[in-house]
């Protein structure tokens, strides 16, 4: 598995049917089903990676994964073409800008670190809260202007939906408001799009969740002078993040309950989902 980690980009509404040969160790589970997944793009790397290992464990059960953004998630469980929406927030209550999914169920699977990202040539390591806001709402449009170089700031931003764009909002613009437009001003769908269209346009910032933050193309920006870092989360002094959700309607049951149940344990939280520079649920007990 040392190389199993390393994230491809995922194109948004990538369908990923995910099939596995049957270990020669050991009888194989009787479980049987078929477990769609629908939702955020920063959870799709971890869905993935859980799908196939759990596919090992239960080769009679079938998971389909994709991402167009987290409100899609829980919208697809409510039309009944999802078993589980993947959602960057609790999506059985109100949050800013959207409605409660009445009878859908939340259940927590990950602490998710975002970050503020640039592109390789922008010479600028950290912002404060009060230049991301002025920033992303079109205020600053020079890098001069928060210690870089002389050059126009190309805004990246997530499509209204997404879950990562909600935390980001909130989190690191302190709920400051988004610009919309403009010839510096780029919008797309999903996580992966975000990592692609920041590497390719020089002077471009963005905002991403960590496990997408790889290569030498692009890197993460301090906020107030803190690395956006697993560990800066867990001590409290980084403060963009959230859990990530699991939405169900109702009471999970089936394959459907024991594939939730596989990512809550303690190998998959403390393993593959570490490595994949999410944070486990029991890192944030006190």
């Amino acid at each position: 598995m040392k190389k199993s980690f390393k994230l491809l980009t995922v194109a948004a509404m990538a369908v990923a049917l995910l099939t596995s040969s049957v270990s020669s160790v050991g009888a194989a589970s009787s479980l049987k089903g078929k477990i769609v997944v629908n939702g955020s793009s920063a959870l799709l790397p971890l869905t993935l990676q859980a799908a196939s290992e759990f596919k090992k464990l239960n080769p009679k059960v079938k998971i389909s994964a994709s991402a167009a953004g987290s409100v899609t998630g829980p919208q697809a469980v409510r039309k009944g073409i999802a078993d589980i929406g993947a959602c960057d927030w609790d999506a059985s209550m109100d949050v800013p800008g959207f409605k409660k999914f009445e009878g859908q169920v939340a259940t927590p699977i990950a602490v998710i670190p975002f970050a503020a990202i640039v592109n390789k040539n922008v010479n600028v390591s950290s912002l404060t809260n009060k230049q991301l806001a002025d920033i992303f709402s079109g205020k600053v449009t020079n890098w001069k202007d928060v210690g870089g170089s002389d050059a126009d700031i190309v805004v990246v931003n997530r499509a209204f939906g997404s879950g990562t764009r909600v935390n980001f909002q909130i989190k690191a613009l302190l709920n400051g408001e988004f610009m919309s437009k403009g010839s510096n001003y780029k919008e797309v769908k999903s996580s992966g799009d975000m990592k692609t269209a920041v590497e390719t346009t020089p002077n471009a910032i963005g905002y991403i969740d960590l496990v997408y933050v790889t290569g030498d193309k692009i890197k993460a920006l301090k906020v107030n002078d803190v690395a956006a870092t697993e560990a800066n989360v867990i001590n409290g002094t980084y403060k963009v993040w959230s859990y990530g959700y699991y939405m169900t309607k109702g009471q999970p049951t089936g394959a459907t309950k024991a594939f939730i149940d596989y990512i809550k344990s303690s190998k998959f939280q403390n393993g593959s989902l570490k490595k994949l520079k999410f944070i486990p649920l029991s890192a944030m007990k006190k």
